[in-house]
């Protein structure tokens, strides 16, 4: 099955909401937990053990990982084998953006199921032109996973450069809002080439249906609310994934409260789809 088909029926089973693991100091001292790879493996993999059972989508933010080196890493990769095997698929946020062989190479990292962290889908930056994206989009539809690509984030440094008017007039978030949904023409129930939009953005007349998943982070304690989803969204809603983090994190590590917060976060996202 393709990612799009696989996502489309997890959503349907568990709801569309994306349950992030940010293992941030703040967050392990929250827990009682060292800034340790030690104290990183306990928070980590108690949220993917929980979480991996409560929700369709897991978005591990690398960066919290890879801050403690190799032991950072090999936490990581047993946190996507974790998910995975709990019911939940993985979105491996990692933001990357290169050209020809390294590009080809973070592919392979990230999505070759012979790596030890492939996922299911991975997040990219179109900011060296889209075309340098197309060794993430043929790996991806080679070993059927997915790939979300960066469009309109919350930051507001963001609008600096996906603000900004391309010679045709268009901005350059919708060049890469057209250039997905571009590559999702004809795929049901979905496409696999996704689009991340924040929550908190105001989406200013940009076409947001890609005929793919929307991962939009901001939900909880960023500020935003499902309805303000509803609201960024309109009929795209249906298509949007809501992340949340810190939120539903800060529930533990009372694994039942951790599950518990997951739950109603993920009761809440289904709300959007009906």
């Amino acid at each position: 099955m393709t990612f799009g088909s696989r996502l489309h029926d997890r959503t349907a089973a568990r709801g569309p909401l994306c349950a992030g693991i940010d293992p941030h100091p703040a967050l392990l001292e929250a827990w009682g937990l060292p800034d340790t790879p030690e104290g990183l493996e306990r928070f980590a993999l108690t949220a993917a053990e929980v979480l991996g059972e409560v929700v369709a989508l897991v978005k591990p933010q690398s960066a919290f990982f890879e801050r403690h080196g190799a032991a950072g890493v090999a936490v990581l990769e047993r946190v996507v084998t974790t998910c995975r095997q709990a019911g939940a698929l993985v979105l491996l946020d990692v933001k990357r953006g290169d050209i020809g062989s390294t590009s080809q190479a973070y592919a392979d990292a990230y999505l070759d199921p012979r790596s030890p962290l492939a996922a299911d889908a991975v997040t990219v930056s179109p900011y060296l032109g889209f075309g340098s994206l197309e060794p993430f989009l043929t790996t991806a539809e080679t070993h059927d996973a997915g790939v979300f690509v960066l469009a309109l984030t919350s930051n507001p440094e963001g609008a600096q450069v996906q603000r900004a008017r391309t010679a045709e007039g268009r901005t350059v978030a919708g060049t890469v809002l057209a250039e997905v949904a571009a590559r999702n023409i004809g795929a049901t129930p979905s496409g696999s080439v996704g689009v991340v939009v924040g929550a908190t953005v105001d989406p200013a007349g940009e076409r947001l249906d890609v005929n793919g998943p929307i991962l939009a982070p901001g939900v909880g304690a960023q500020g935003a609310t499902m309805a303000d989803v509803r609201r960024v969204f309109g009929d795209a809603a249906r298509h949007v994934l809501p992340s949340s983090s810190r939120e539903i994190l800060g529930a533990g590590p009372e694994r039942g409260a951790l599950r518990d917060a997951a739950r109603r976060a993920a009761d809440e996202a289904t709300e959007l789809r009906r």
